[in-house]
């Protein structure tokens, strides 16, 4: 690469990067898969610069590069069924996932009883959700059924089950939150 080549790929990195990152940022909460998605772009664009010197519009360029890397990245990830959710710390409260509070759990009468107020807890919230909601909730995370499947038997779009699963989830982390912090109590 020419030192004039490079001078300007610096220019433009310097100029661009904060705000390329912000706009990457607001598409993909992962910090990691945005710095990847970032030096990616920058990386076709230090490969592909001879091509680019014709281009005027190069920052309409890298743009349009992070929004096809983008949209790569969410073809590639699979949906994360709600049992292997990383714990989401509202507060200081402590856990509200149901893998942070069945791990330790062994066959003790008392572990026993902790497991089934905690099934109970997640029978009686799922009972409690319109039937939209935790249908679709037991047929990915326990049936295992893909919202592609699950879109064709049904006749409803991907998006709307997604939204369905994403309140059963909630409401089970309000309940499951409401039970630990019971159990910590005692």
């Amino acid at each position: 690469m020419e030192i004039k080549q490079s001078d300007k790929i610096n220019e433009v990195y310097k100029v661009e990067r904060r705000r390329l990152l912000g706009y990457i940022r607001n598409k993909i909460s992962d910090k990691l898969d945005a710095e990847d998605i970032l030096q990616d772009v920058f990386y076709q664009l230090t490969i592909g610069f001879q091509d680019i010197k014709q281009i005027e519009q190069l920052t309409a360029w890298l743009y349009r590069v992070a929004d096809n890397r983008i949209t790569d990245l969410f073809r590639k990830k699979k949906p994360v069924p709600f049992s292997r959710i990383e714990p989401v710390m509202d507060d200081e409260d402590g856990p509200i996932s149901l893998e942070d509070i069945l791990p330790a759990l062994g066959t003790s009468p008392e572990e026993e009883e902790i497991k089934r107020l905690i099934w109970e807890t997640i029978e009686k919230t799922l009972s409690e959700l319109p039937t939209e909601q935790s249908s679709v909730f037991i047929a990915h995370e326990f049936d295992e059924v893909s919202f592609n499947e699950i879109s064709r038997e049904t006749g409803i779009g991907v998006n709307t089950l997604i939204s369905r699963k994403r309140y059963a989830i909630l409401a089970l982390r309000e309940s499951l939150n409401d039970l630990y912090n019971l159990l910590k109590d005692n």
